[in-house]
């Protein structure tokens, strides 16, 4: 592969992951192209079993690639994992603390790992305790350690070596929100210093708050990307979901023969309109299900978001699937 995007820090073109024999083969990546540029906080958002932690896994040099090309950190993913791995830090989904070390020592041996010398594995490890906040928790066993804790240490072992580009594999899963707070702000910290970042999470509000820039899976393949901002507005108008407590298919074709209505689908028997001005559309809405003897059950309006990115692109609520 020729690089044609040689500012990108991540750069893959048809990059495909499958599992099985061939009688019995699951793609679980199925040729995806993406940049990440250098400095920015990328998301890889989906619901579960969309295949973003193979994504990772292969990028990261865990699991090799069934075809396609890549470039990580300026290096060909096929033929330079050595220089790869010095160059990237990686926090998995389980995390790789060991319950027994005390949080202070596991990170001085990660450094020296990488190569530090003690002096200054040491060193590094008092920044990161500093920089994490991890100093009443630094000198206990791991086994004491809250979940916060535990997640801010496993983003420790992964700067340990100041890394060019950090991989997050759904960092904040299981995490109460006060936590999940907590780690964000690292990520932001990590975003200002200038880490690359790449991250993959399931969690809507965790994409729109940290990322820079996501890209949406499903079922293997990229079916949105852009800014969160971007993929919102691609989405026109407001978003209008109302559940009639009967004949919900009547009550979508209803709503689509209307002219203030830009489109109009219905999942889990929930009517989705989008249209240009809820606020004007709302009293037409309820007049129509008055006169048509639909009896209303729930309704909501509210402006775009990256579910509704991906029910537009996929026919179904990433927020279900993800559950």
């Amino acid at each position: 592969m020729v690089r044609s995007r040689p500012d990108a820090v991540i750069e893959t073109r048809r990059l495909c992951r499958a599992f099985g024999s061939r009688n019995h083969q699951i793609d679980a990546v199925n040729g995806i192209d993406l940049d990440v540029m250098r400095g920015e906080v990328f998301g890889l958002l989906g619901p579960n079993g969309a295949g973003k932690t193979t994504t990772l896994r292969m990028l990261s040099t865990l699991l090799p690639a069934s075809s396609g090309s890549a470039w990580v950190v300026g290096c060909e993913l096929a033929t330079q994992l050595s220089t790869i791995r010095q160059r990237i830090g990686y926090v998995g989904q389980a995390g790789g603390t060991d319950p027994e070390m005390v949080g202070r020592a596991e990170i001085v041996f990660q450094g020296r790992l990488y190569g530090l010398t003690r002096t200054a594995a040491e060193m590094r490890a008092a920044e990161l305790i500093d920089m994490l906040d991890l100093g009443d928790a630094a000198d206990r066993k791991v086994a004491t350690y809250s979940g916060g804790q535990k997640r801010r240490l496993d983003v420790a072992l992964g700067l340990v070596h100041d890394p060019e580009l950090l991989f997050l594999d759904e960092l904040t899963t299981g995490l109460d929100p006060q936590s999940r707070a907590r780690v964000w702000q690292e990520v932001h910290r990590m975003h200002d210093r200038g880490t690359t970042v790449f991250l993959t999470t399931h969690y809507l509000d965790e994409a729109d708050a940290l990322c820079d820039r996501v890209a949406i899976m499903d079922y293997g393949q990229i079916v949105a990307e852009g800014t969160p901002r971007e993929l919102k507005r691609a989405v026109s108008g407001d978003v209008v979901r109302l559940r009639v407590a009967s004949e919900p298919e009547r009550a979508l074709e209803l709503m689509k023969q209307q002219e203030f209505v830009r489109e109009a689908r219905l999942e889990g028997g929930v009517v989705h309109l989008h249209v240009d001005r809820g606020e004007s559309a709302i009293p037409a809405i309820l007049r129509l299900l008055d006169m048509t003897g639909l009896q209303l059950t729930t309704f909501e309006l509210h402006r775009p978001s990256l579910d509704d990115v991906f029910l537009r692109q996929t026919g179904r609520s990433l927020r279900d699937s993800a559950s």
